[in-house]
């Protein structure tokens, strides 16, 4: 049996963690109801910080069903996505949205987030390679 837990090496665990990606989010990924904001890390595997307000989300018991949801996201995902630290933040309105919908929305997210990491890990390639072209 494969391991498909959380382990905590998968969880952004310090207020310094969040506050770090805030303030250097160099990725913005919007879905219905849900943003992920990202920034790139140094330990070659995504971690996962989720906020999740009373003010957007009212009932606790729909606060614990989007974040297992996202957990599960990611962690079926974790092999594909980037080296990056991500919070996921709730908007109003995504408690009314089903399970199944929500999960569209994060592939979707995530697909995104991919495509603009290897985008931005391959310009400084491309500058690299354009300045020993000249010389």
């Amino acid at each position: 049996m494969s391991d498909q837990g959380y382990p905590r090496q998968l969880r952004l665990l310090t207020a310094g963690d969040y506050r770090r990606v805030f303030e250097t989010a160099a990725f913005k990924v919007h879905g219905k109801g849900l943003m992920a904001l990202a920034s790139p890390n140094a330990l070659g595997h995504p971690r996962l910080g989720l906020i999740f307000s009373k003010k957007n989300v009212r009932r606790a018991v729909d606060r614990n069903r989007l974040k297992r949801i996202v957990r599960d996201s990611i962690r079926l995902r974790q092999q594909r996505l980037p080296a990056v630290d991500i919070v996921v933040l709730a908007r109003r309105g995504v408690h009314e949205l089903d399970n199944a919908t929500v999960h569209r929305q994060l592939h979707g997210m995530w697909r995104r987030l991919e495509r603009e990491a290897n985008k931005s890990a391959r310009e400084p390639e491309l500058e690299r390679g354009e300045d020993t072209q000249r010389t």
